[in-house]
């Protein structure tokens, strides 16, 4: 009798999204001969429309097709990000699959790994509400291809975040993230599935967004 390695075979995808911005990003791949992904941008009608560009999106394959499913947490705006994951939940609960949240910044560093050899540490800003920063520091780790978390994602005001990277004790690369956001919907989909390789299960119920501030002041 031989152990089954955690893996997708051929037959077997994951599905990511994203949904922080006005723009939707959907990606699927089996991690073999079979990748694609798409970003429309949909403003105001995301929230109406997500389920019917996921179900055409992912044709030919079919919801029984899928091993995981991975999401875009935050930071980024309220209602996207909250649409997002709660149809990453649903998903997951209904097939009885895991569901991976990924860290939008995570996801931008991610994406910056695959651009050059060179880098090693990232820090990534991307503008919060209100004068603030979404921040977070990651450090990528090529024995292991995996990206290490040196600073999780929160909220500093501008002189906060200076005053960090000032301190910051080795050489790092400044990300912005501004627009196009969506288009690492790809990376979100690779962090997942490095999680999943190491044979990471998070249920469903695991997945929360990551909103960082009130939508409302004094909310």
């Amino acid at each position: 009798m031989t152990t089954e390695l955690k893996s997708l075979t051929t037959k077997k995808y994951a599905l990511s999204l994203h949904t922080t911005t006005p723009e939707l990003g959907l990606a699927i791949s089996n991690f073999a001969d079979d990748t694609r992904s798409q970003i429309w941008s949909l403003g105001r009608d995301l929230s109406s429309l997500v389920h019917q560009y996921l179900i055409e999106f992912i044709k030919p394959q079919t919801w029984a097709d899928f091993s995981f499913i991975a999401v875009a947490k935050g930071p980024g705006g309220f209602t996207g990000t909250r649409i997002g994951v709660v149809t990453a939940r649903t998903l997951g609960q209904q097939l009885n699959i895991p569901v991976f949240a990924i860290s939008t910044l995570a996801a931008v560093a991610w994406s910056e790994v695959g651009k050059s050899q060179n880098i090693k540490t990232l820090a990534v800003e991307m503008q919060a509400q209100r004068g603030q920063i979404f921040a977070a520091i990651y450090e990528f780790e090529p024995d292991t291809s995996k990206l290490k978390v040196c600073l999780s994602d929160r909220v500093l005001t501008p002189e906060a975040w200076q005053e960090t990277l000032a301190n910051w004790n080795t050489n790092y690369q400044l990300i912005q993230a501004q627009s196009g956001l969506a288009a690492t919907v790809t990376s979100i989909l690779e962090l997942a599935n490095l999680d999943w390789q190491e044979g990471k299960f998070p249920n469903w119920s695991e997945a929360l967004p990551y909103y960082g501030q009130h939508p409302v002041e004094g909310a």
